[in-house]
């Protein structure tokens, strides 16, 4: 039977009480213009990767990677929100703060399990050995700390002291599950340049067996695959992963790191084979994501929704950084389709009255839908597009230097979405490859402040992308360019918040 933890109720630390006085402190500094209304975002300072993802007692908890006392990566500490219904969300006291011997400059990312009655947090306990920011001296451990009523948290200490070999610094981002009897530990490994993806085995949470490496990387697969996650979905295993050091090849991998995943199977001896690499959302800003299984068995994921190196306008607004929506994995075949999940329908306000449908080149205004906080759905007739671009204009200015364009490209066949212009600082396009059969293409489109995320109605490719429009661009245009086509607005909602 497996032993849980269960300490009793602490008192916050010092370091704790002094990071919730910052934040505090940050609220009245924080600018809105940016600011998502119904995406986690912190409440000021920095955001990163979502930490730990989990379903406790009726209530869904998520944990991130956040510094309280600047809107700039620093040393990390848990950000904590949670939900009851995966809409709206309630900041909660930051969970984990660095100090201790084992994590003095940093609560690195891991994930969070259930435990009988006991919340389990298990996380990289990193340390600079060197000079702030040398990763070539570092000593990153893997940690544990539990709460009983799933706010406060007590540290238990490092639970795996030691990476598989003593030439293995980078060794980070737990991720916990259990099956049967025994709970298993994936994490990220770097020896050299080479990637590895180490497996662990316990029965408590605090002792823990190495099993073997679940996977390896080769020429071409980079140099460290962050925050790992493996989960079996239709009798197939997934494995999920955040490669660094990949190189743009095409259209593909032109973000300066990726999230994506491979499908296939883990054998007895604890050997993961299966297919190639595919990113897992195509936009510009998506990495670091993590999976939990919903109330009712959905496999759900969520990832941050930002990009390392890439521009971060709000800082100037003493905030930066947001996760992106719920999302519902689904396996097909070989490749897993990607939905918002269903709950998000409760953000819709009455649907904004517009005109269904628009033929011709040019373009026209949609007067009727206009907003920063919007879901659309747009559909695309491809029949007879065979040049030209075909598509949408979204937080437009009234003068036409901002917007944001999502198009089809007859020419290259390809669905893109186009930042150059689409606020502060941001360019660039991403796109994906469309099948040349496709008669028609069906969007669900969400818009928050300073977001854009693109779903495919049948889950076949997302786009999460950055924008950083003036709070007054709020128009919508559709588009043509060439002969053939059509492109209407389905249903266009505006949203709420979601927060309590």
């Amino acid at each position: 039977m497996t032993v849980c933890v269960n300490p009793m109720n602490a008192p916050i630390s010092a370091t704790l009480e002094l990071a919730q006085q910052a934040l505090s402190a940050g609220l009245s500094r924080v600018t809105d213009d940016y600011r998502p209304d119904y995406h986690l975002a912190p409440p000021a300072g920095w955001m990163n990767d979502p930490n730990g993802v989990v379903y406790f007692r009726g209530e869904y908890h998520v944990f991130y990677q956040h510094h309280p006392f600047d809107a700039k990566w620093g040393p990390m500490y848990w950000g904590h929100a949670k939900s009851a219904d995966l809409v709206h969300w309630q900041h909660l006291p930051i969970a984990l703060a660095p100090g201790d011997d084992f994590d003095r400059d940093g609560c690195f990312s891991g994930s969070a399990v259930v435990c009988g009655d006991t919340l389990a947090l298990i996380y990289t306990g990193h340390t600079w050995l060197g000079e702030v920011g040398d990763e070539r001296q570092i000593r990153q451990v893997q940690c544990l700390a539990t709460s009983v009523d799933g706010i406060r948290f007590v540290k238990q200490g490092v639970v795996i002291e030691t990476a598989p070999q003593d030439t293995i610094m980078h060794f980070r981002d737990p991720k916990v599950w259990k099956d049967n009897d025994y709970w298993y530990l994936i994490a990220g490994a770097r020896l050299g340049d080479t990637p590895l993806l180490p497996l662990y085995r316990s029965t408590d949470l605090r002792a823990w067996e190495f099993l073997d490496y679940v996977a390896r990387g080769n020429e071409g697969d980079g140099y460290m695959w962050e925050c790992p996650d493996l989960f079996r979905l239709d009798g197939r295993d997934v494995l999920l992963y955040s490669p660094q050091g990949m190189r743009p090849e095409g259209y593909e991998r032109l973000n300066k790191y990726q999230t994506g995943y491979r499908v296939g199977q883990l054998d007895s001896q604890w050997h993961f084979s299966g297919d190639p690499f595919i990113e897992l959302d195509n936009g510009h800003d998506f990495y670091a994501a993590q999976t939990l299984v919903a109330a009712d068995g959905r496999r759900l994921v969520w990832a941050w929704l930002d990009m390392w190196e890439s521009p971060m306008p709000s800082q100037a607004h003493h905030w930066c950084g947001m996760l992106g929506l719920p999302r519902e994995l689904q396996l097909h075949a070989d490749r897993l389709r990607v939905f918002p999940a269903r709950e998000l329908t409760a953000l819709r306000k009455a649907p904004l009255p517009h005109t269904s449908a628009w033929v011709g080149p040019g373009y026209e205004w949609v007067p009727q839908v206009n907003g920063d906080r919007l879901e659309l759905h747009v559909h695309l007739d491809l029949l007879g597009c065979a040049e030209g671009h075909l598509g949408i204009a979204l937080r437009c200015s009234a003068e036409g230097d901002e917007q944001t364009l999502l198009y089809y490209d007859a020419s290259l066949q390809r669905l893109v979405l186009d930042r150059s212009r689409s606020g502060a600082q941001v360019s660039g396009q991403r796109s994906v490859a469309i099948d040349h059969a496709q008669k028609s293409l069906h969007l669900r489109v969400f818009l928050d402040r300073s977001s854009i995320e693109v779903f495919e109605q049948d889950g076949r490719f997302s786009l999460s992308s950055r924008v950083y429009p003036r709070p007054d661009s709020l128009g919508v245009k559709l588009l043509a360019s060439g002969a053939g086509g059509r492109v209407s607005i389905g249903n266009a909602w505006p949203l709420a918040s979601a927060w309590l």
